[in-house]
């Protein structure tokens, strides 16, 4: 079982949009008993909210299944309880760092590194642009589905 946690700064636009679809991914793929995918936010801004209305749009205009989900702050637990820790831009992998005292297991990244140069995926709260933010979300998780499943499954 590998277990996946996304991050981003409120846990209703992107990292509950790369959980939905590594999920969908996985499950298409034959893989979803051997994930376990969560998202969580580096503030509390948004704490206890839903997807974000246009993020859930997004979503359904792909197909993508969204169910039930409550933005939640991510904890000191979380780095024991998940293989992998991918943040979605270079401040939430700051907070990320700096909560789990520099990541001395080194299990924390950014998502896009995943599959190309290291870059943020620009923050659709603020751009308006859900297509975007999902492409690179869709490029991101296609290389950790690929990098974490086992070799038979993909």
């Amino acid at each position: 079982m590998v277990r996946i946690l996304f991050v981003c700064l409120g846990n209703i636009c992107r990292s509950p949009m790369a959980e939905m679809v590594l999920k969908d991914m996985a499950q298409k793929a034959g893989l979803a008993r051997e994930f376990t995918i969560d998202s969580a936010a580096t503030s509390s801004y948004e704490r206890g909210n839903p997807i974000y209305p246009p993020a859930r749009r997004e979503l359904a205009r792909r197909g993508i299944p969204c169910g039930a989900h409550a933005s939640r702050t991510v904890t000191r637990a979380d780095y024991d309880r998940f293989d992998w820790i991918f943040a979605m831009d270079e401040a939430n992998l700051r907070a990320l760092q700096r909560l789990f005292d520099g990541d001395p297991q080194r299990k924390v990244g950014l998502l896009l590194a995943e599959c190309g140069p290291a870059r943020d995926i620009s923050d659709p709260w603020y751009t308006g642009d859900f297509s975007a933010a999902y492409r690179d979300i869709e490029a991101g998780c296609r290389a950790v589905l690929r990098r974490c499943a086992p070799k038979e499954g993909v």
